[in-house]
């Protein structure tokens, strides 16, 4: 998961827009089953590591250019026990592929995940909400699996 002042130095550098996440900086050593989708958490959605585990087959496909994870704005710097903590919470793996929202939702197990399927994102849109954002390929077109 990525570390406390790292997540604090991309949010003062960008305007305070919440960065788009790797694969591993949003699920290595989260342990949280309700950082991703928590509404699906109690209703038969598959696991944060099964979850990750698809991510990262999907990513590996040449077809894929990369995975990031969006943040939903309940994302915050919560204090424990007077100790700062960097709660997460998912919003949509955002995937930029060349496949079709068809195809996509077929290889990304959309049933299994009990999502809504894939909904396209606008480069534009993107930019002005997200940080960290790779390039998007010629060809490619990004889109978040959904959940509500």
């Amino acid at each position: 998961m990525i570390e406390l002042n790292m997540f604090k130095k991309l949010m003062a550098e960008n305007n305070n827009r919440l960065p788009l996440l790797t694969l591993d900086e949003f699920f290595e050593w989260n342990t949280e089953e309700d950082s991703i989708a928590p509404n699906g958490c109690d209703f038969g959605h598959p696991s944060i590591a099964e979850i990750w585990e698809l991510m990262r087959k999907l990513e590996k496909r040449p077809d894929v250019a990369w995975i990031r994870i969006e943040l939903h704005n309940d994302t915050e710097i919560a204090a424990y026990d007077g100790k700062e903590v960097l709660v997460l919470e998912g919003e949509s793996p955002i995937i930029c592929t060349s496949l079709s929202a068809s195809e996509l939702e077929t290889l990304a197990r959309c049933e299994w995940l009990c999502s809504g399927g894939a909904e396209e994102w606008n480069e534009s849109a993107m930019n002005r909400l997200f940080s960290c954002i790779p390039p998007v390929p010629d060809g490619f077109h990004c889109f978040a699996i959904v959940w509500d």
